[in-house]
């Protein structure tokens, strides 16, 4: 019987932490066909958890017949909710040291160059920038002995296009390079980490229902146009709280969602999602606009004076931007999901989120000047928790979705100041209004 049956025997956890101490944590080793000689050779599969990243299944393979050897990492966790596309510029070697989480559902852009890896063509690999580029590289050149001889000028331009993307590498001219990933699970490094990094732009995006099928998120035969079923109506969403089944986000056991629909005083309905699994106690609430989006978006900043502050109640939907000026910080919209909460509690998910739940900085490999300078940035946090240093916090919500408490309502409050202004059309198109036609659309059909 296999590692993995066995677990699931015992009922014990198939992925374990990754240790050096645990000596009875073995590898499983299966006979394979070797796919460079055709003769038997043995693969090896370990599934273990990176700390503060998520679960991974490391696989190797290896052949005594020609000495052939692969290794291959391939995420095991949860597909996330939206898309990711990293977009880095490249102006120094540093930018080339930057570690990457690359996934195998992910693609890897050079508009310089007119290059793209599509899909699905590589293995998902942790590697770096520079990393990125050798693998291109070598996977160009595989091929190119049997080029020459079968079509010596295909081969003399691909030769041409190698000098090119291996000059990239003496960044001797800035370049760009975009990975984007349907999945949500590629990461590029900020070394800037917890300040806003100038050379990297980070945004999400909704899958489209081919990069869902491709996903197996859903049936190929299964038609685009699908009509959502019909819905409780408003006055049962109101008045019941709504359950329906869904994996932990954590462990993947069965688990419940709740779902509320509620009023804000002062604001609006909004959607209250909270998730709780026995299988490991883990738990998380998520809040969506019951509205429609607004037309201009809306700017909140409260200066922070007092610790009394840290209790007013917080709506930040998944589009809104949070600044602290005085700690130079800037998280963009989708980093942290949509949330019903205090000032604390959203404080505390900022100092959560770029200390304890980065895995580049953390444990062994960590960098002991970016340890620190995310250590200090910490005490800060707590220094404006605690009411001992004062700062601003700003609410950039391009669809007017996000809400903080006036504690002087219905009177206006001295301390927090609201701004509507125009949305930029970067701003429409990343939440998809420019393509939206609402007016004579059936007109079109």
């Amino acid at each position: 019987m296999s590692v993995i049956a066995q677990e699931h025997v015992r009922g014990g956890s198939v992925f374990k932490d990754l240790s050096a101490d645990d000596e009875d944590w073995q590898p499983t080793e299966i006979e394979s066909l070797c796919m460079n000689c055709y003769q038997n050779g043995t693969t090896r599969l370990l599934l273990t958890k990176v700390p503060f990243f998520k679960e991974i299944i490391v696989s190797s393979f290896s052949c005594d017949e020609c000495s052939w050897s692969n290794t291959e990492i391939q995420s095991a966790g949860r597909i996330q909710e939206q898309g990711v596309c990293y977009t880095l510029k490249v102006t120094s070697k540093d930018d080339l040291n930057r570690e990457v989480v690359k996934m195998d559902s992910a693609t890897t852009r050079i508009p310089e160059l007119d290059f793209e890896i599509p899909p699905f063509t590589q293995k998902g690999a942790l590697s770096t920038v520079e990393g990125l580029l050798d693998r291109a590289v070598s996977g160009l050149e595989q091929d190119q002995a049997a080029r020459q001889e079968a079509d010596p000028e295909v081969a003399g331009k691909i030769h041409a296009f190698l000098l090119k993307l291996k000059k990239l590498k003496d960044v001797e001219e800035a370049f760009t390079v975009v990975i984007e990933d349907p999945s949500g699970n590629s990461f590029v490094e900020n070394p800037s980490a917890p300040l806003k990094d100038e050379a990297l732009t980070v945004s999400w995006f909704r899958r489209s229902v081919q990069q869902e099928k491709q996903l197996g998120l859903r049936a190929d035969d299964e038609p685009e146009d699908n009509e959502p079923p019909p819905g409780d109506d408003l006055d049962t969403m109101r008045s019941e709280v709504l359950v329906f089944n869904t994996n932990c986000p954590e462990c993947n056991a069965p688990a419940s969602t709740n779902m509320k629909l509620v009023q804000i005083p002062h604001f609006k309905e909004a959607i209250i999602m909270a998730t709780n699994c026995d299988a490991c106690g883990h738990r998380t609430n998520e809040v969506k606009s019951g509205g429609a989006t607004e037309e201009k978006g809306t700017k909140i900043t409260l200066r922070i004076t007092a610790a009394s502050d840290m209790t007013r109640d917080l709506l930040k939907s998944e589009t809104c931007s949070v600044f602290i000026p005085e700690l130079d910080f800037e998280l963009g919209m989708a980093a942290l999901c949509g949330k019903f909460t205090t000032v604390e509690g959203l404080l505390t998910d900022i100092k959560d989120l770029v200390l304890a739940k980065n895995p580049f900085v953390c444990g062994d490999s960590g960098d002991t000047s970016r340890v620190q300078k995310l250590k200090e940035f910490s005490e800060k946090i707590d220094s404006i928790m605690a009411g001992q240093m004062k700062a601003h916090l700003v609410l950039d919500d391009p669809t007017g979705n996000s809400y903080l408490e006036n504690v002087y309502a219905p009177e206006s409050d001295p301390e927090m100041t609201m701004e509507t202004y125009e949305r930029t059309f970067e701003q429409n198109e990343e939440l998809g209004l420019n393509d939206m036609k609402t007016e004579g659309y059936q007109e079109d059909n």
